[in-house]
C-alpha cells in the first residue's frame, strides 16, 4: 500500500451531521486534507488528549494504552485503508515479543489511539485520492478536488517530475486498476518523454 503520511490538524462541529464532529488530517508533504466525521465521544477522547486533559477516571482509549503496556504491546501505526460511502475503515499496526499483529479498527478509535501511542498516521493514496480535499494557500479555503482539477493536474506533474520512471511504472499500474484512466494518462505523457526517441510515433504506451 502506497502510504500518505498525516497529521491530525483539528476538530470542528460537523456542518451536516447533528452530533458529529469533523476530525481534520493534514497531509504532511502535501495540501491535501482529509476530514472525517466522527462521533461526539471519539472527538471528546481526541481533543482531551491533544489538550493534555488528564479525565478523573480513564476513557476505553486510556483503559486500551494501560492494557496494552501491561502486556508489553506496541501500536506502531494506524493505517487508513479504504472509505466506503463515507465510511472510513482503518487498521492497527501492533507488534508484541517481535510478532506483528493487524487489527480491523473504527478510524475515530484508531486516531484517538495512535495519539496517546505517539505513533504515525498514515492513509493509503487510494482513499486520499477519493475522499481527499485540496487546502488553497491563497484563499485559505478548502476545495473539493473536481472544483480544483487544473491545480491539482499541475501540482501532479511536477511530483511526477521529480519520480524515478520506476516510482512512475508503479503508480501508472495503481491509477489503471482504480480506473483513474485521466491520471494514467498524464504519467504515461511523463513516463514517454523520458524514453529515448519519444517523438517517435510508435513507442507507445497503452493503457
Amino acid at each position: 500500500m502506497d502510504k500518505i503520511k498525516l497529521n491530525v490538524l483539528g476538530l470542528s462541529y460537523s456542518q451536516t451531521q447533528t452530533g458529529a464532529y469533523a476530525l481534520v488530517l493534514a497531509e504532511e508533504d502535501g495540501k491535501r486534507r482529509l476530514p472525517i466525521i466522527i462521533g461526539t465521544e471519539e472527538a471528546r477522547s481526541i481533543a482531551m488528549q491533544l489538550e493534555g486533559i488528564k479525565p478523573v477516571r480513564p476513557l476505553t482509549h486510556d483503559l486500551f494504552l494501560s492494557l496494552a503496556n501491561s502486556f508489553n504491546i506496541e501500536l506502531t501505526e494506524v493505517n487508513i485503508v479504504r472509505v466506503e460511502q463515507g465510511i472510513f475503515y482503518a487498521k492497527l499496526i501492533c507488534i508484541r515479543k517481535r510478532a506483528k499483529i493487524i487489527i480491523d479498527s473504527r478510524s475515530s478509535d484508531a486516531i484517538a489511539l495512535a495519539i496517546r501511542f505517539n505513533c504515525p498516521i498514515f492513509a493509503s493514496e487510494k482513499v486520499m485520492r477519493k475522499a481527499g480535499i485540496y487546502f488553497d494557500e491563497k484563499t485559505g479555503k478548502m476545495i473539493a478536488s473536481d472544483e480544483n482539477s487544473e491545480e491539482k493536474k499541475k501540482d501532479e506533474k511536477k511530483s511526477y517530475k521529480d519520480m524515478t520512471i520506476k516510482e512512475l511504472d508503479k503508480l501508472l499500474k495503481i491509477v489503471v486498476e482504480e480506473e483513474d484512466y485521466e491520471t494514467a494518462s498524464v504519467i504515461r505523457d511523463e513516463i514517454t518523454s523520458r524514453e529515448p526517441n519519444s517523438g517517435n510515433d510508435d513507442k507507445n504506451i497503452t493503457v
